[in-house]
């Protein structure tokens, strides 16, 4: 785990794996060898003020990662604009692993892991130790009615 700056209170960094989720699915029909599945990873900054995962764009190009569309963004700020965004990649983190679409910035650096992440693994922020806890250490739990 990497600590922010202290004027980032309630932001901070983990390691994340992220793969093309195609190539696996590729990968395990036998169409592709195992090792050319292309992953790697990437610092995420924790950020349970944002929704959704964000990406670099140069990360997804890496990736091979397709694109899916458009949609608007919203900054801190209050700036808007719109962003690319690209499909079934695969976030692995704590041996937990999801399939989610992410937003492509072409000037970060870093991943955002947003509440729509957080929620899908079942993880609960611990800012006082800046950490991601699972809420259930055995097993992913999903609230349904």
């Amino acid at each position: 785990m990497i600590r922010m700056k202290d004027d980032e209170m309630g932001r901070f960094s983990v390691h994340v794996e992220l793969a093309n989720y195609d190539d696996i699915v590729q990968a395990r029909n036998g169409h592709i060898p195992a090792d050319k599945v292309r992953r790697l990873t990437l610092q995420g900054v924790v950020d349970t003020g944002a929704a959704r995962l964000v990406l670099p764009e140069n990360v997804a190009n890496r990736l091979g990662l397709r694109r899916t569309g458009d949609v608007e963004v919203r900054y801190a700020n209050g700036l808007k604009d719109r962003r690319s965004m690209a499909g079934d990649v695969q976030l692995t983190y704590q041996d937990r692993t999801g399939i989610f679409n992410a937003v492509l910035e072409p000037n970060r650096e870093s991943a955002l892991i947003g509440a729509i992440v957080l929620e899908d693994l079942d993880f609960i922020v611990d800012c006082s130790r800046q950490a991601l806890v699972p809420r259930d250490p055995e097993r992913i739990i999903s609230e349904i009615e």
